[in-house]
């Protein structure tokens, strides 16, 4: 998954082992060396109720009351052996009240992180199931994806993606749901429900695109008799590809009103991949016309960029578009191994995410894929890797396998502790994740 930990987590633990209780040790330590140090009219020793109040934010329920309790012994030591004659009930009663409340928000705090973990695990189980992990070389095809929510913390929106075999070759779809919210995902997982079943026993690609028209609509029907009156106008943009099994040379394209897929050529040329836009899915009220099907020559040994509003969309500080066709064609001039999908699919996360200083306005899909030519290794002979893998070089130009991500990102990417891993696999406790906010793109690579 490709996934951010929040950054301030790496420093409590050391080697595996937590030492967040090092912090309120060290406040405890530092308020005696002062009750000790100073005069009488000084007392310091007041500063231990920060003890229990600072591991309460970051230590266990055990750790938490464990340092209460030696905050009074700490207490009680100090005044005995330094001022013996000094009144301890004022500083006695305000350690007890403050180690009892530090105990009580411990437990609410760690209740609350367990809940939040377990929507994490139901998050991410709704994500697999509609945005499903591809196995290397699925349809023949190299490919690599990357998913990034708006909402950091659902971990799903409504842009959708899936790649599908037939017997007539292999198809290819990329959508994104109009609206936002849980319905959104519904829809999303209704299209891609039909594209695998239709994708797969329907010959003709109009075909296929008539059948997410008619599901669209059925979706928008039961939600109305559901009650559900904003879902009425909803659509969704979409383009599909084909890649038929008997010409190699050959895209077939149906663009429902997205933008078009962007194609980089094996020697570094760049553009949009021509073809006929038609209406959004669910807008055949407006005009009952299917979109034309499209015949497009491509070189093979080329990368297909498809992505979503997310990309095309993503602002900088001073309101100005991301401007994707203008960096890929620079990046695809400059690197062979940016030619490839999973290449590709880094260098426009990093710029994405840079771009828009890591506040993504809507959800963010990129979507890449590359027919391999006859005289290269099949992609399935690749292991399956996660595009942050630490051990996987961005410069190894023999790596053609393609590895299929669905992570999540969002403002400041709050909620992705501890997902850097391969899909289906989770480790509790610290993990190392890659970050790319330190190196930044340049002409030179």
């Amino acid at each position: 998954m490709f996934v951010r930990g929040v950054r301030t987590t790496r420093f409590l633990y050391w080697r595996g082992h937590a030492v967040s209780w090092v912090l309120p040790v060290l406040i405890g330590v530092v308020g005696i060396v002062a009750e000790l140090a100073t005069p009488d009219w000084f007392r310091a020793a007041s500063w231990l109720v920060l003890v229990p109040g600072v591991a309460s934010a970051l230590c266990s329920v055990r750790v938490t009351a464990t340092l209460a309790v030696l905050a009074l012994v700490a207490y009680g030591v100090v005044t005995v052996v330094s001022r013996p004659m000094v009144s301890v009930w004022p500083v006695l009663v305000l350690l007890i009240v403050g180690g009892i409340l530090s105990v009580f928000a411990c437990v609410v705090r760690v209740t609350h992180a367990s809940r939040l973990m377990q929507m994490s695990v139901v998050a991410d189980t709704t994500r697999r199931a509609v945005l499903r992990p591809f196995p290397p070389g699925l349809g023949g095809l190299e490919h690599a994806a990357l998913y990034m929510p708006a909402n950091s913390e659902a971990r799903v929106g409504g842009d959708f993606y899936d790649i599908q075999p037939s017997p007539w070759g292999t198809r290819v779809l990329i959508g994104d749901v109009q609206g936002k919210g849980l319905e959104v995902v519904e829809t999303a997982a209704a299209l891609l429900g039909t594209f695998r079943e239709a994708g797969f026993h329907e010959r003709s690609l109009s075909v296929v695109a008539g059948r997410l028209e008619i599901r669209l609509k059925r979706q928008v029907a039961y939600r109305l008799d559901l009650g559900a009156e904003q879902d009425r106008d909803r659509f969704a943009t979409a383009v599909m590809l084909s890649f038929p099994a008997d010409e190699p040379g050959v895209v077939e394209i149906v663009n429902f009103g997205h933008e078009p897929p962007l194609l980089i050529s094996p020697s570094g040329e760049c553009g949009p991949l021509g073809g006929a836009h038609g209406l959004p899915l669910g807008m055949s009220d407006v005009a009952d016309l299917r979109p034309p099907v499209v015949r497009a020559t491509v070189p093979v040994g080329s990368t297909l960029l498809l992505t979503t509003d997310g990309v095309t969309e993503a602002r900088n500080e001073a309101g100005e578009f991301y401007p994707l066709r203008e960096e890929v064609a620079r990046a695809a001039a400059r690197s062979p191994t940016l030619r490839r999908p999973r290449g590709m699919a880094r260098f426009v996360r990093d710029g994405v995410l840079l771009h828009s200083d890591d506040h993504l306005g809507d959800d963010t899909t990129i979507f890449c894929v590359r027919r391999p030519g006859p005289d290269e290794p099949p992609p399935w002979r690749r292991s399956a890797r996660s595009l942050d893998d630490p051990d996987d070089d961005d410069d190894d130009e023999e790596d053609v396998g393609g590895a299929e991500v669905a992570g999540g990102v969002g403002p400041a990417r709050v909620g992705a502790v501890g997902e850097a891993r391969s899909p289906g696999r989770f480790r509790p406790g610290p993990q190392r994740v890659r970050t790319w906010r330190r190196r930044r793109v340049t002409e030179e690579g």
